[in-house]
């Protein structure tokens, strides 16, 4: 007995998986505009590949990996580029304040490269965490705890109660307290 095999509908992929897949890479990435493009490029990945899906995942599951690949080729290259700045002098311009390489690195503020390092893995913890919420329960968790959305606009755009949604909310904090304890305490 074979296992149930899915099949691509390319047709509907941006009706059934844009929001998620955006949620998805905008929580890792912060940035609409690349985030936008990342998605895109997953879209279109999709399809240049669609022969080689043997159907043993769901749709979303395969997109979702694709866009996963593009994340990380997006840091590769960033990072590339930010070893680069601090070695390329043929462009640099002095500032107000001559701090010309360190405006180029692109290291966040105020940490070192350890706190770095954590910071990264305590991000990618949170991300697989999030992918094992429910899809509605995870979309709306992003829209309150990350995007700051209001109560108000996160209703009007789930067609939700505001009862339903704090509970929906208070799940996911659960969930998501239950599961960084496993992976990342």
């Amino acid at each position: 007995m074979s296992p149930k095999e899915n099949k691509l509908n390319p047709n509907k992929w941006v009706e059934r998986y844009a929001d998620f897949l955006f949620n998805y890479a905008f929580v890792r990435l912060n940035n609409k505009e690349i985030t936008k493009d990342l998605v895109s490029e997953t879209f279109l990945a999709g399809l240049k590949a669609k022969k080689s899906f043997k159907g043993q995942a769901s749709e979303r599951t395969w997109l979702t990996a694709i866009l996963k690949r593009k994340i990380i080729d997006y840091y590769r290259k960033a990072s590339t580029k930010k070893q680069k700045a601090g070695v390329d002098f043929k462009d640099l311009s002095i500032g107000e304040n001559n701090n010309y390489i360190e405006d180029r690195l692109a290291r966040e503020p105020g940490l070192n490269a350890e706190e770095h390092m954590v910071n990264l893995e305590l991000r990618e913890a949170i991300f697989n965490c999030l992918n094992k919420l429910p899809d509605k329960q995870a979309q709306v968790f992003i829209m309150k705890s990350i995007e700051h959305k209001s109560t108000d606009e996160i209703c009007n755009e789930m067609g939700l109660s505001s009862s339903n949604l704090w509970v929906m909310i208070h799940r996911a904090r659960q969930k998501m307290a239950e599961c960084l304890e496993k992976q990342w305490l």
